[in-house]
């Protein structure tokens, strides 16, 4: 496989955990609403917006590879949060495992922040327009 391949199909993998996650959560406002409340978390009507703008539109923008490295910057800043805030419980074995998840979750986002979404992506259509 292509190395340009191989990139893309990385994207599509971060992105489908994504899109997945906060499609689920189109359906389910008032649960996912009171689960941020339970985290302690402040407006949790305001927090569950901003988590579908960040789970569906980052997720759509990751996919599709515009403007990839500050978005999986904003995804694995996200992606910490969760694990701090909603994973923190260690001595629950299933917790402690999402936890560590998230982070080799967003290793991978900052791999994509360093490296860019590569070649088939709409980001390197663009650069190849501008050339």
């Amino acid at each position: 496989m292509r190395d340009a391949s191989i990139a893309a199909v990385g994207r599509f993998l971060l992105a489908a955990l994504f899109l997945i996650s906060g499609l689920s959560k189109l359906g389910a406002t008032a649960a996912t609403t009171s689960y941020i409340a339970s985290a302690g978390l402040p407006l949790p009507g305001v927090a569950y917006a901003i988590t579908l703008l960040v789970e569906i539109g980052g997720g759509l923008l990751l996919l599709i590879g515009f403007q990839a490295k500050p978005v999986a910057v904003v995804l694995a800043l996200f992606t910490l949060g969760a694990a701090i805030f909603f994973h923190n419980n260690f001595a629950d074995q299933n917790q402690a495992i999402h936890f560590v998840k998230n982070l080799a979750i967003a290793g991978g986002l900052l791999q994509v922040a360093a490296a860019g979404a590569g070649r088939l992506s709409l980001d390197a259509r663009r650069l190849q327009q501008k050339a």
